[in-house]
Formats: structure tokens, sequence, C-alpha cells
């Protein structure tokens, strides 16, 4: 596994890429390595600048073909959003790089997660967190899609959907609570009876009776924790009570 010192490295030979890539007018630090040391598993996030007559693609290609030849990088994926593109490496020892690029009349902070390394940014609005509702209906959609598998006898792909139903009905919980509602992040500091309550909703076994038994586990918990979009979810609730019951043929 990769090292703190190992970590360290890298971030500064990037920063060095970056000093001598005229392209280049501005760097930040961004995710847990931003405002802290995080902690010895954090990965390295860092995104930049790129001059506003210049084609970010080029700047990206170019660096990637560094990192393959420097460090044995392996491209995993992009990642377009809004004006900057995301590009996702994995290096020697699990390490993992995220690396970004933005035009730099659109280079900002998109959360509080930013510091400033050399060149300058705008003022952009942060990405705001996911609404309750958005959160709920695609909760609705995934126990629907949960229980038409299991009719089908597709066990393996209802529960891949109670598993994401599940996770964006503690997304919900997070919100709630003024936790972190993206990929994750706030489960763990949820009380731990909110915890407890979804303890019961992973399927143990691909079978018809279990996979019921979860799916009606995460529904109970989504409408628990549905208070913020309460009309909503007395709307919906009887059509999701209806999912948790044996049909008929």
């Amino acid at each position: 596994m990769f090292s703190v010192e190992d970590r360290n490295h890298i971030r500064e030979r990037v920063l060095q890429m970056a000093a001598e890539d005229a392209r280049v007018v501005a760097g930040a630090a961004v995710g847990s390595l931003a405002l802290s040391d995080g902690d010895r598993w954090s990965d390295l996030d860092l995104t930049f600048a790129v001059a506003d007559n210049v084609s970010m693609y080029d700047v990206l290609e170019d660096w990637t073909h560094n990192l393959v030849k420097e460090f044995d990088a392996t491209h995993l994926f992009d990642l377009p959003s809004g004006p900057s593109i995301y590009r996702v490496f994995l290096l020697p020892g699990c390490l993992q790089f995220d690396l970004s690029f933005t035009p730099a009349f659109k280079f900002g902070a998109t959360s509080p997660k930013f510091k400033l390394l050399f060149g300058s940014s705008v003022e952009r609005p942060f990405t705001p967190q996911p609404s309750a509702h958005e959160l709920f209906g695609y909760a609705v959609h995934h126990v629907l899609r949960a229980r038409f598998c299991i009719e089908r006898g597709r066990y393996w792909q209802a529960e891949y959907w109670i598993s994401g139903a599940r996770d964006y009905a503690l997304n919900l919980a997070c919100l709630r609570r003024g936790l972190s509602a993206n990929n994750g992040r706030g489960f763990d500091d949820l009380p731990s009876d909110v915890r407890d309550m979804f303890a019961e909703s992973f399927v143990t076994l691909l079978e018809q009776a279990e996979l019921l038994r979860a799916l009606t586990e995460v529904i109970e918990g989504l409408l628990h924790e549905a208070d913020e979009i309460r009309e909503l979810a007395s709307k919906v609730e009887p059509q999701l009570r209806e999912l948790t019951i044996a049909w008929k043929d």
C-alpha cells in the first residue's frame, strides 16, 4: 500500500508539472486534503485552471502521458462535471489520484473543500446537496424495480435495486440531519438508532422470501425518514405498502 510519503512525493511532482506548463495558470487542492492532512488512506485530489485560449483536453492528454510514463499510472475513467473534466487514475500502491482541469474563467471552488495553491480563482456557487424530493423519488423508483425483479425471479438484479434504494434512504436520513448526502459520506455519522433501523435491510440470501423481507425493511426505513416530504410520502405510502405483501398470480 502507498504511504503518506508516496502521496506527498506525487503531489509535489504534479505541482512541479503545473509550474513547468505555461498552459496551466492556477491550481488547488480539493477533497479531504484541501483543509487538513486527511488520513493514512486519503486519496490525492488536485485541480487546475487552463488558460482560456487552450484546449484543456490537450493538456489532460499530455499530463496523462507523463503520469503513465513516470508513475505507471492507470487511467480508470473520466467524469465531466459542468465546465470541468475529471480523470481518475490508479497509481502503484493503490493510490487514487483525481486530476481535473477547468477553463480559467470558470475555475473556482464548488465546495468548502478547496484550497488555492497558486494563481487565482473566481466565485462559483457551491454544488448543492440533492433535495429530499429527489432522494425519495429515486428510492421509490428503486423499490419498484426491486419488487418486479423478485417477481421475475431475477434475484441478483433485485438485490442490486434493494441496495440502491437503501443508499437513497440513508442519504435522505443524512440530509435530514445536516450530514453529507452524497456517496455515503454521512452514513457512519448517523445516530446509532438510525443505522440500527436499516441494519436488517441487507440481503443475506438470494431467495424470494429473503429479498422481500429486506425490501420491506428498506421501505419502512424510507417512510420513517421522509419527514421533509411527508405529503409526497403519504401519497405513495399505500403503493409502497403493497410492494411488501405477497401477490397472487
